[in-house]
């Protein structure tokens, strides 16, 4: 079942007329959001980069969307997808009602919360090998817009039919000026000694829940220096580690990137962390 704007509809219902602004002009954006029954992984975080997206955006919150209210309409599609007790991506969307060209007739929104289940009830850092390459057909922006999920996602879904048929895992993406961003579907951390660095927003990353928390436990960690910074591409092949970070998988290490081998100690420690600060919100 999907949750449209708090009614549960058959997933093969058509919910849309080809006057979506979603569809027309990407006028959307989404959070994508892991859950293990009824507890909903770093809720507030998610809550709250909603709202700030949407606010930049210039949409009209509905009065009803308070975080115990939003959190309600998931366990509801939660529970119509018999997936109380069990691991699950969520999905929320939000866009602009129909109607007029680029310029809309108002900001009202509307929304649909979808679930599916995932294998792992917790974050599970996969070591198996994991090849990235740099991607450079295409570029970023930086800038503000680039830091939201919106529904605009075409470099991504270019990148990855790149990756496939290349026979990679992932890409890594650059911005304009040739700075390291993020991967296709994830932030990035490079580690260097003790040294953990990440791009910055200004660089045009995506504001990540996961990559959020994970700079909040760094922080705290003695062990390592941790530095948002602007990465150049030469500096993946000096690093030790590298690793992906999303609110689905967590953390990704790339074990292999042009003719480089990276290990994974670091990734699997911080993936205990970040579980350990999982269930604590």
């Amino acid at each position: 079942m999907v949750n449209f704007n708090g009614t549960l509809v058959d997933k093969s219902s058509p919910l849309f007329s080809e006057a979506n602004r979603a569809f027309r002009y990407g006028d959307g954006l989404f959070e994508t959001i892991r859950s293990f029954g009824t507890t909903i992984f770093f809720w507030e975080d998610h809550y709250l980069k909603l709202m700030a997206s949407m606010r930049i955006l210039r949409m009209e919150i509905p009065m009803e969307f308070t975080m115990e209210f939003l959190a309600e309409e998931i366990c509801r599609v939660v529970e119509s997808e018999a997936l109380s007790g069990k691991p699950a991506r969520i999905r929320i969307s939000v866009f602009r009602n129909d109607g007029g060209n680029y310029e809309p007739p108002s900001n009202r929104v509307s929304y649909t919360i979808s679930a599916e289940e995932i294998p792992d009830p917790f974050f599970v850092l996969d070591t198996a090998p994991y090849r990235a390459e740099l991607f450079k057909e295409h570029y970023l922006n930086t800038g503000l817009l680039s830091t939201l999920k919106t529904n605009n996602r075409i470099l991504n879904v270019v990148g990855s039919v790149y990756a496939r048929e290349s026979k990679v895992d992932n890409f890594i993406l650059l911005n304009h000026k040739k700075q390291v961003v993020e991967g296709l579907n994830g932030n990035i951390f490079l580690v260097e000694g003790n040294a953990i660095t990440t791009p910055p927003l200004a660089d045009g990353c995506i504001d990540g829940i996961v990559r959020k928390n994970l700079i909040d436990i760094l922080k705290n960690e003695s062990d390592y220096d941790l530095r948002e910074a602007s990465i150049s591409p030469f500096e993946l092949t000096k690093a030790d580690e590298l690793f992906l970070t999303n609110a689905i998988m967590g953390i990704q290490p790339i074990t292999h990137y042009r003719r480089k081998e990276f290990n994974t100690a670091v990734a699997q420690k911080l993936t205990a962390k970040l579980n350990a600060k999982a269930r604590i919100n």
